[in-house]
């Protein structure tokens, strides 16, 4: 459960971002962002720091080559489910959503690594710690 909800907070965040509806953060500041100049700083403010977090702990679990490898793993899984005919590609909006879905995913298991690697290693990480 924990994985799930890590990877649906990522999702949200890349899809308030942006995405192929007009329900999101980029065109919203396009088309009233001049008007409303705080609330949208305020809000690219906490996007930010979504951002961060997200990013951060994934590049500290599992780092660059480990995202290139969950992305590189997501993409192989699309590319056998286009070769056996269960996806087709011929529609935009849905090329975004699962490009959305696939970055979300590398950061759901980013966030997510060191429980995993605890539970499958019995060890704990441990981080800056100062003693």
């Amino acid at each position: 459960m924990g994985f799930i909800l890590r990877w649906v907070f990522a999702f949200v965040l890349l899809a308030a971002t942006f995405n192929p509806t007009e329900y999101n953060y980029v065109d919203w500041v396009r088309s009233y962002g001049s008007a409303n100049l705080s609330i949208a700083v305020l809000t690219g403010l906490l996007l930010a720091i979504g951002y961060v977090i997200y990013l951060r702990a994934t590049l500290r679990s599992i780092g660059a080559f480990g995202m290139l490898l969950v992305l590189a793993l997501v993409g192989a899984v699309l590319w056998v489910l286009y070769d056996l005919g269960i996806l087709r590609l011929d529609n935009p909006s849905m090329n975004l959503w699962l490009g959305l879905a696939a970055l979300s995913f590398v950061l759901g298991i980013g966030l997510s690594w060191s429980h995993v690697r605890r539970v499958l290693s019995g060890q704990a990480d441990m981080d800056d710690v100062d003693e």
